[in-house]
């Protein structure tokens, strides 16, 4: 074999060692991402001042977990996270298995340093279903929104998208209006072992992954079905 071709297949084996080990590390977050929601759900169900939350939950049509959206800096910044989209099927009575996305350009109110969020967006109607299951869309824009009272006894409100949130650190306020949600593709790849899309995962059921079985059985408990 002369020198040319050495360096080529040399080239080629570092660039599929690269490519498996960049997979790997994608799953491995991937799952990482489904335990620490399986963690946020339940902590949501027994924290005294979200009872509201566990009110509005039975009703939801679907569950954007974010366990940690990182705020920015002081005041107003930028903010995101990675998150897992599990939807209930009413034909079954089972919530089927997690779609990947990432929620970023979050504006937010008075806050003290940067802090890590933990967040759970219900999904209420179909139109957020509808609109989840595109690549991309914009909240408060393509779907309306509101953020869900920590209080209990608020007035119900309409929305296709309701959000809370809660911080370890201080801070006055998380607006999603504006955040822009998108599919993570290479987590739904990593995850299942081939190329998905949401409807795959969340209408057409193609794909399963007994990893997430945790999460699905902690978020059955909350929402009674």
């Amino acid at each position: 074999m002369n020198r040319s071709a050495s360096l080529i297949l040399a080239g080629l084996m570092v660039i599929t060692f690269l490519s498996t080990s960049g997979f790997c590390d994608d799953k491995v977050e991937a799952e990482n991402l489904i335990s620490k929601a399986s963690t946020v759900v339940n902590s949501f169900a027994t924290d005294p001042d979200l009872g509201w939350f566990r009110e509005k939950v039975t009703e939801a049509k679907a569950l954007l977990i974010i366990p940690q959206s990182i705020k920015g800096a002081f005041f107003i910044g930028g903010s995101g996270g990675s998150g897992a989209l599990l939807a209930h099927d009413s034909s079954s009575s089972e919530w089927g298995y997690p779609a990947f996305y990432t929620i970023g350009s979050i504006s937010i109110g008075m806050q003290f340093g940067g802090e890590a969020s933990e967040v759970i967006l219900l999904v209420m109607t179909d139109r957020g279903m509808e609109k989840l299951l595109a690549s991309s869309f914009k909240m408060g824009a393509d779907i309306t929104l509101a953020a869900g009272p920590v209080g209990g006894g608020a007035a119900a409100q309409t929305a296709d998208v309701l959000s809370y949130a809660r911080s370890k650190g201080a801070f006055a306020g998380v607006s999603l209006d504006g955040a822009v949600v998108k599919t993570k593709d290479k987590f739904n790849e990593a995850y299942y072992g081939q190329a998905v899309s949401p409807t795959d995962i969340l209408i057409r059921k193609t794909v399963s992954n007994p990893q997430a079985d945790e999460l699905r059985q902690n978020i059955a408990a909350i929402t009674g079905k």
